[in-house]
């Protein structure tokens, strides 16, 4: 008995000190983009139109977590035949992996503030790590749908050749990819004004 009062406590313990808050990713603001090279003539630019997904962050503890999945076929570079192109097998052969997701194990704080993530990507069923850097941070109460909103800038830079993306690589472009990744996600767990919480 006295063993299990312990533990009790312990978990009564964690429970009442977590300060941690899931954050659900808002589809409309959330455009993961990204650059490579093309011939070694020109940067192409396109991005990804449908994410979903979830953050975690405990400001208090200064950690937190995230999971995102990318709907590949959403790709657009806006240019129809290139985005065709990039939906085949050659690139992201999306009919057999519609989705690349991340998976970020640990979000890392400056302070009050969080500046990078650790992670990993998997695309074309290869799953490697990557590092995210948050560029810009903030949060405030969304004046239409009275949560709060958090949004963020972040970059991050690996090889496409890491995943088995190898086409055109080196004769016509190079393997390094950069991505930039505007993101806003909603804090759901928090109640609107005069309604009770969920």
């Amino acid at each position: 008995m006295k063993l299990k009062s312990i533990l009790f406590a312990g978990c009564a313990f964690v429970a009442a000190t977590s300060n941690a808050q899931t954050y659900t990713i808002d589809p409309d603001h959330t455009y993961p983009s990204f650059e490579a090279d093309h011939m070694g003539i020109s940067i192409w630019r396109g991005k990804f139109t449908k994410t979903s997904g979830t953050i975690t962050l405990d400001r208090a503890a200064r950690s937190g977590t995230m999971d995102i999945t990318i709907d590949t076929n959403s790709i657009e570079f806006g240019h129809a035949k290139m985005n065709e192109h990039a939906r085949g097998k050659e690139f992201f052969n999306t009919e057999k992996f519609p989705t690349a997701t991340y998976h970020g194990t640990a979000i890392k704080f400056d302070g009050d503030t969080p500046v990078a993530v650790e992670g990993n990507l998997t695309m074309l069923g290869v799953t490697r790590p990557v590092a995210l850097k948050i560029n810009k941070f903030k949060c405030l109460m969304h004046p239409f749908y009275h949560r709060e909103v958090c949004g963020a800038d972040a970059s991050a830079e690996f090889k496409r050749t890491d995943f088995g993306m190898d086409y055109g690589v080196p004769k016509f472009a190079a393997p390094e990819v950069r991505l930039q990744i505007q993101v806003e996600a909603l804090n759901m767990q928090q109640p609107i004004p005069g309604q009770p919480a969920q």
